[in-house]
């Protein structure tokens, strides 16, 4: 017997529903002309690391078209094409994502590079439930654009109560290149700004990681609290398909490409070794996963739930 009793239906509930047919099939017909909004992101992904509050921020995004003048340019465009096709991407374009990252310790509010311009990074911060006046550190991983473009503009520092954070190399390298950029956006912080080696920390809990070949001094940052780990990557690993998969691909932005692959595989390594989460600054947004040994290579495994459970 069913837990549920079933209705009886007399020969006057089917003619009323007979009658109202016509009506609903309007109602259907309307509801379809409702106008199509375009894709749609999500600013910003918060999730808690031990005692540590952690949130990716959606900084940028745009569309590179031709990818394999940036990835892969030391194999055949028959390679590049057959790995794209496996991974049931395209060969003609690429989606590009810009992911700064908020941590919040339950003592600083620190920030992990700055994403294009001073004007999405102020609206990604606002995002995610704070303001640039709230920001008491910020990181800087590596000097390419994407990275540094958001700390300064004619008005001055984006993030006015802040102290700076980079790597020594990375710093000393870029201070004597000529670079428009870095003059413009750090050299005028550089008095605020604390200069790390690898193994140093910028806070407890928060230790650099050496990622070079990317840049001369690119670095990583391992967070580790209450006994779970997380690496903000940066740049070493740039797509989750054609980085991961292939860590010997020659990709343009790499300063020393030999280097660079070295980097790929000792730290795609340990995350896969210790199944250790990780931030990719371009990954496919909200840019937080785990990677997987596979063949010669490694996968990209996106996260799921798995941080959201604390």
């Amino acid at each position: 017997m069913s837990e549920f009793p079933i209705p009886k239906l007399s020969r006057r509930h089917f003619m009323a529903l007979g009658a109202a047919a016509p009506t609903l099939g309007l109602a259907s017909q309307a509801s379809a002309m409702a106008p199509q909004l375009g894709a749609q992101t999500i600013d910003a992904r918060r999730f808690k690391l031990g005692a540590f509050e952690v949130t990716t921020l959606l900084a940028g995004a745009r569309t590179v078209p031709d990818p394999q003048t940036i990835f892969g340019m030391n194999v055949g465009a028959d390679a590049f094409a057959q790995a794209s096709a496996s991974a049931n991407i395209p060969t003609d374009a690429a989606q590009f994502f810009f992911t700064p990252t908020l941590v919040n310790t339950g003592v600083d509010l620190v920030l992990f590079d700055t994403g294009l311009n001073p004007e999405g990074i102020r609206a990604a911060v606002t995002a995610a439930g704070y303001t640039p006046e709230d920001v008491d550190v910020v990181v800087i991983t590596h000097m390419h654009g994407d990275h540094i473009g958001g700390l300064m503009d004619d008005a001055g520092a984006t993030f006015p109560n802040a102290r700076y954070v980079t790597g020594a190399v990375e710093f000393d390298h870029w201070a004597k290149a000529g670079n428009e950029r870095f003059d413009a956006k750090v050299a005028p912080l550089a008095e605020q700004m604390t200069m790390l080696n690898p193994g140093d920390a910028v806070l407890s809990g928060i230790e650099a990681v050496e990622a070079f070949g990317h840049t001369p001094g690119h670095m990583a940052f391992r967070l580790d609290s209450d006994g779970q780990s997380l690496l903000i990557a940066a740049d070493f690993a740039n797509h989750y398909v054609w980085s991961l998969g292939y860590p010997e691909w020659e990709v343009k932005f790499d300063r020393d490409k030999a280097a660079a692959a070295a980097t790929r595989k000792s730290l795609l390594g340990m995350l896969a070794a210790e199944k250790m989460p990780f931030i990719g600054y371009h990954m496919p947004f909200p840019a937080v996963g785990y990677v997987e040994a596979r063949d010669a290579g490694f996968q990209y495994v996106p996260h799921s739930y798995q941080l959201l459970m604390g």
